[in-house]
């Protein structure tokens, strides 16, 4: 009869020990990291805004972030990226985007977006220099959660 008891006892400490384990916090879902990055996009758009092309691209960058510009021009690493946007013809201008599709990987560690964009370019004639298209950028979640873009 003890043994018994102390066999039950065991299963019962088991079986509480698996239960407490198993409820540890919930898992996102796909729709919750989904909005997640419709948020960050929206917060890379507004900070991009508030401190500049440079400061925006390199703080939203994973460190070995790469963006693609012009047809073939690959610049790689974030500290790149912020060094290409430092030029001046970047200093006056404005960007503004915003996300038309967001797609989250099952493993909810990277996603995809992609939508429209508009640059503004003051010219030295005091015209500007208008071009709109259309963006991806690949995210990717950090150890700490956030969410940094790895190719734009």
């Amino acid at each position: 009869m003890k043994n018994r008891l102390t066999n039950f006892t065991i299963y019962l400490s088991i079986l509480y020990t698996v239960t407490m384990l198993s409820c540890g916090k919930a898992l996102p879902t796909k729709e919750s990291l989904k909005s997640e990055i419709f948020e960050v996009e929206s917060q890379f758009c507004d900070y991009v805004r508030q401190h500049g092309i440079a400061e925006g691209f390199a703080f939203f960058a994973d460190d070995s972030a790469t963006i693609l510009r012009g047809r073939d021009s690959l610049i790689k690493g974030k500290n790149a990226i912020y060094h290409y946007y430092s030029n001046p013809q970047y200093l006056g201008a404005k960007v503004d985007w915003k996300p038309d599709f967001v797609e989250v990987s099952k493993s909810g560690d990277l996603a995809y977006t992609y939508g429209h964009y508009t640059w503004k370019v003051p010219k030295s004639n005091a015209d500007t220099l208008v071009v709109q298209g259309i963006f991806h950028t690949v995210w990717k979640r950090q150890t700490d959660g956030t969410w940094k873009y790895v190719w734009d």
